[in-house]
């Protein structure tokens, strides 16, 4: 019987359960769009919030270090990412990965912490979005009843956060309607985000004092590294372009370049952001919701004010997007395998979404973000998705080993080197998160193997499986 917890799934069973009926999905990402999703995910409170919290507390200046050594693990998470993705394009991200390579055990493990990451992301970002909003709304003379903006718990109590559960309703209605129309949406809302930052720096890159960089690690290098560890939430999204593998057109080309492409784009936007703004207003004074902002008041330019308001509006609504449009097609990878009811796999006859996971999904969230105060800790997100990314570079290492044979249409460069060094660094920034996160984490693993253990054990869809690899 243990045996069967570390049982894998055949590459050719994964490939060929994409083809069933009624469980199909529709083919119509490109490399654009793919790229789009992960540059919507990616970029939104981590450049708005995190640079100028992050230098006021732990990093100083040398927050752009900081932003430089997340990169780094994400860079080598990013590559093992690409290779598996194109190998194995079926939805499900670092869960399928982990049940090819190294059993059901580990593959329900990390299904349940991906239901965390993107659940908990979700519902933060909403709430987030339901301020900027009200914020947005209070400027132009138009004020919401606080009755309605505001959950029952908050500082300042409320009946619900209602903007926070229509925005999740409203995008989950958008993507049962279709992965293309949803993917569309996304990329106009990139465009406007994107377009919004680049015009903050070239207004403000002229105002740089190299003075406010000296000195450049006040809290040393411990600092650098503790807001390392918590800007690395700014980096979560570029997994999210693995969950939509299914729905690639040419997965084995366009899948690598959407991951790569939409890490390096917000890698350069995230580093020089962070060097503007600690060039502009010493990092003493940065420790607020809305540093981007404050270098503008700074700097006299009032006016840019509200387009960065509508650019921060536009960054969290794409990065609301595909952390709905991930989490759903985790569930459904994992009904599809047994695991979880198998109504969850269900796929919708004329839009051809996993529409009931997508639904599920939204109203969790909405009811979420409608009525739990903004007081959950981003170290949670943090500790789960670098899980998730260990995962898949000792599942790079794992096939390399056991599957030296396969057609690899990307390869990671440097293994096993590069991978080990991706599993170095993720461990060494999961180390670097307070031990109340791990403590909740924990817990959060151990109901996960509790449902396990009643329903997906019984039910998996390798029991008596002959295509099961170690059964």
């Amino acid at each position: 019987m243990i045996h069967k917890l570390f049982r894998t799934k055949s590459l050719a069973l994964l490939m060929s359960e994409t083809e069933r009926e009624g469980r199909r999905l529709r083919k119509v990402l490109t490399a654009w769009d793919l790229t789009a999703i992960g540059i919507g995910c990616i970029i939104g409170v981590g450049i708005f919030v995190l640079p100028g919290v992050e230098a006021a507390k732990h990093a100083g200046p040398g927050i752009i270090l900081s932003f430089a050594v997340a990169a780094a693990a994400c860079a080598c998470s990013a590559l093992c990412y690409a290779e598996l993705a194109a190998m194995l394009p079926v939805s499900g991200s670092a869960y399928t990965y982990g049940y090819a390579c190294l059993g059901e055990i580990f593959a329900w493990i990390i299904g349940w912490d991906l239901v965390l990451e993107y659940m908990v992301g979700a519902s933060l970002v909403a709430i987030g979005w339901s301020a900027y909003l009200v914020n947005l709304l209070k400027g132009m003379g138009l004020e919401l009843p606080a009755a309605l903006t505001a959950p029952p718990f908050a500082e300042h109590p409320g009946l619900l956060d209602l903007p926070a559960a229509l925005i999740a309703l409203a995008i989950s209605y958008l993507l049962v309607r279709g992965i293309k129309e949803s993917s569309r949406v996304n990329l106009t809302v990139v465009v406007i985000k994107v377009s919004v930052i680049l015009v903050f720096i070239v207004l403000t890159a002229w105002y740089i004092h190299p003075a406010n960089w000296v000195p450049f690690a006040p809290f040393g290098w411990k600092g650098i590294m503790t807001a390392a560890a918590i800007v690395f939430l700014a980096y979560i999204g570029f997994d999210a372009v693995s969950t939509t593998a299914e729905e690639a057109r040419n997965p084995q080309r366009d899948l690598p370049i959407g991951i790569i492409a939409s890490l390096v784009v917000a890698t350069l936007l995230y580093m020089t952001v962070a060097a503007i703004m600690t060039g502009v207003v010493p990092y003493r004074e940065l420790g607020v919701a809305d540093p981007i902002a404050l270098v503008l008041n700074v700097l006299h330019m009032r006016w840019a004010s509200a387009l960065i308001s509508v650019g921060a509006l536009a960054g969290i609504t794409s990065v609301l997007l595909v952390l709905l449009m991930g989490q759903p097609r985790i569930l459904f990878a994992m009904s599809r395998d047994g695991l979880l009811p198998e109504a969850l796999s269900k796929v919708h006859a004329r839009y051809q979404t996993p529409y009931i996971t997508t639904w599920i999904t939204g109203c969790i969230v909405a009811v979420s973000a409608a009525l739990t105060p903004i007081n959950v800790v981003a170290e949670l997100c943090s500790i789960g998705t670098l899980f998730a990314f260990i995962i898949v570079c000792a599942g790079v290492i794992v096939l390399r080993f056991t599957r030296p044979d396969m057609v690899r249409p990307f390869r990671a460069p440097f293994t096993p080197v590069l991978p080990a060094l991706g599993i170095l660094l993720c461990g060494y920034l999961m180390l670097s998160l307070p031990l109340i996160t791990w403590l909740r984490f924990l817990v959060w693993l151990l109901v996960g193997l509790a449902i396990y253990g009643g329903y997906g054990f019984r039910h998996s869809g390798l029991n008596g499986s002959e295509q099961a690899v170690g059964a």
